[in-house]
């Protein structure tokens, strides 16, 4: 028999290896499950989001108006919300603050020298109404007139006015229509701390619901352009901040409000998943495509729009969404959240130039979405372990949402398989938007499609791009007409079709009628394929066909236009209709990264010059685990 020795060296190895834990599988988007997941919102909130505001709070005092955040100057950087959110964020603390803690009496020192410093910075709409609220409820604590000082409180009288941004006759001064809820909010706040009588809250409220009517139509969901047809996570949101605007200033939603809230509340029922995941289209998406859906659901469920089991249900996923805030977005290091580090990028609207306000604006969603749930019954309760389970049962598999028909049509299609959730959305009208890839008519899903914020075209992912002898650059973008729907099994297909394509280089989509296109999406189990069949009028000359694919996966492997991947989500991805392929590593490049994270692999396809006499079909298939 022969006798193993082994050195202290080599058998400290092997204790190390028999006591460590399995290695677990890769975290990619759709495993991913954030720490806490099933601690209770209110603890998380109450632990880590209060803490942010006491060391941002504790900053402020000592730096003041020179305050700089990992490498930017708050005040410096022109964001005129700042002085409302820095208000409304210092102001929770506060207002979390015991009565009778012996720090309450320095802490509303240190904010009324704050008040002080900001009271004659610029600060407008959102930042009046973020102010105007935190008064409110300072006001209701019996705190107002330790924290603010008379002579900046009568400041705040003239400056926070809706009336820096509303006409005498009435009108918007260049705002979209949105923002009729920002001036009815800000109307009914000013009657609240007694600044002016309710009329003008009346007017304004007709006007709000008058402009939601007009601009959502039949459907019931706002159009953020007037008619254009361009839908967004906000178009689906707006519902639920009328209903708790009037919650806030002390009236009832009626029970048309309450109708329209609940077709908000299956979009954001259906689009709930394990991994606390938002919505993944449009713009200023990262964690404000989550806390959305928290704000419609947590609202429904305090206004009972929610069933008691569906009130479990989005309560775990919204606790899942406040515990990935603090796991995902929240970098201790940076002591801040971070939307533009870790190969993430956001729009230029929510730049790091902002990156105070954004911590404030978040954490202020978070505290109040939290202190809906409390109200609707579920202070410090235990969220169901079961999310994904209950999810798999109780939600449909494949829904579809019509926001919009006519000349046009837009609609929402949702496809839900296992931790998965697909958004088909079909909503890219107006202008400033079209060409930016996270309104393409893609199958948005967390690590498998995902948009790149302020894009342009120069990459629009996954739609074939015609670049005609002339120079025309046209992709099927925004001309969708007759979507839709049918099941075979468990396939679902999505089909409609543009009788002009979206000719490129205008703020707003021209139309160009010279290529016709119908487009069939399937949908099923592990695999998304799009088949395009572009059918020219007349012969067109063609200098070049590309399509792009930039995809989380990475390690990637490329025989004929079929590429395959080791790691990530998309297992494959290949393409048929275009000559060759080829992918390369994106090495970090800005132009693809997504509000999450950086996509690894660029995939590019492409056919030289052709005379279009015939129809083109072009055909892509992504394979996903």
């Amino acid at each position: 028999m022969t006798t193993l020795r082994l050195t202290s060296t080599a058998l400290a190895v092997l204790l190390a290896f028999a006591s460590a834990p399995l290695v677990q599988a890769e975290t990619t988007p759709a495993n991913y499950v954030p720490a806490n997941a099933t601690t209770p919102m209110n603890r998380i909130v109450q632990d880590n989001a209060y803490k942010q505001l006491d060391y941002f709070f504790k900053k402020l005092v000592a730096e003041k108006e020179a305050i700089v955040m990992d490498g930017s100057a708050p005040f410096k950087s022109g964001d005129k919300f700042l002085p409302g959110k820095v208000a409304a964020g210092l102001g929770h603390v506060l207002l979390n603050t015991p009565k009778d803690d012996p720090s309450l009496e320095q802490k509303l020192k240190e904010y009324r020298q704050i008040a002080d410093l900001t009271v004659d910075m610029d600060n407008h709409t959102w930042g009046i109404y973020y102010y105007m609220g935190t008064l409110v409820k300072l006001k209701e604590a019996g705190l107002l007139e330790r924290a603010i000082s008379p002579q900046t409180l009568e400041k705040l009288r003239k400056n926070l006015d809706w009336r820096t941004f509303v006409t005498p006759q009435w009108d918007l001064i260049s705002l979209p229509t949105n923002y009729y809820g920002v001036a009815f909010s800000i109307a009914r706040l000013r009657m609240l701390m007694g600044w002016e009588d309710e009329s003008a809250g009346k007017v304004l409220l007709e006007k709000m619901l008058t402009h939601y009517k007009k601009y959502s139509g039949k459907y019931g969901f706002s159009d953020e352009t007037d008619g254009e047809g361009r839908f967004d996570r906000y178009s689906i949101l707006l519902i639920a901040e009328i209903c708790e605007r009037f919650l806030e200033t002390g009236l009832q939603p009626t029970d048309e409000l309450k109708t329209l809230l609940r077709k908000a509340a299956d979009i954001a029922l259906n689009s709930m998943n394990t991994a606390g995941d938002g919505f993944s289209f449009g713009r200023s998406l990262g964690p404000y495509g989550e806390t959305a859906l928290v704000e419609i659901l947590s609202v429904s469920a305090y206004l009972n729009v929610l069933t008691p089991e569906e009130k479990q249900y989005a309560y775990a996923f919204s606790s899942r969404v406040a515990a990935r805030y603090m796991d995902f977005w929240y970098d201790p290091a940076m002591h801040s959240l971070d939307m533009w580090g870790k190969g993430r990028r956001t729009d230029t609207y929510r730049g790091k130039h902002r990156i105070l306000g954004e911590n404030f604006s978040l954490l202020h969603q978070l505290i109040y979405t939290n202190e809906t749930w409390n109200k609707a019954g579920f202070k410090d309760a235990a969220p169901k372990a079961d999310l994904q389970q209950w999810l798999d049962k109780n939600r449909p598999q494949f829904s579809v949402t019509t926001f919009a028909q006519g000349d046009y049509d837009r609609a929402l299609a949702i496809f839900r398989d296992g931790k998965h959730v697909v958004s088909l959305n079909m909503i890219n009208g107006g202008s400033s938007q079209h060409d930016n890839s996270p309104y393409y008519p893609l199958p948005f899903a967390q690590g498998i499609v995902s948009g790149v914020a302020d894009s342009g075209y120069a990459h629009p992912q996954l739609l074939p791009k015609f670049t005609l002898a002339d120079g025309t650059q046209l992709i099927g973008a925004a001309w969708i007409k007759d979507i839709k729907t049918a099941k075979d099994g468990q396939r679902y297909t999505v089909t409609y079709r543009q009788d002009e394509l979206d000719k490129l280089g205008k703020k707003g989509p021209q139309k160009d009628a010279r290529i016709k296109l119908q487009t069939t999406y399937t949908l099923e189990h592990g695999q998304l394929t799009r088949t395009d069949v572009y059918t020219p009028v007349g012969a067109q000359e063609v200098d070049k066909v590309s399509l792009e694919f930039a995809s989380f996966s990475d390690q990637a492997t490329i025989k004929g236009n079929t590429v395959t991947f080791a790691q990530g989500d998309v297992k494959e991805y290949s393409v048929s209709g275009l000559q060759q392929c080829q992918s390369a590593p994106t090495n970090g490049n800005h132009d693809f990264m997504a509000p999450y994270g950086p996509m690894k692999t660029l995939v590019s396809c492409s056919t030289g010059k052709l005379t279009m006499k015939d129809p083109l079909t072009i055909k892509w298939t992504i394979k996903y685990q």
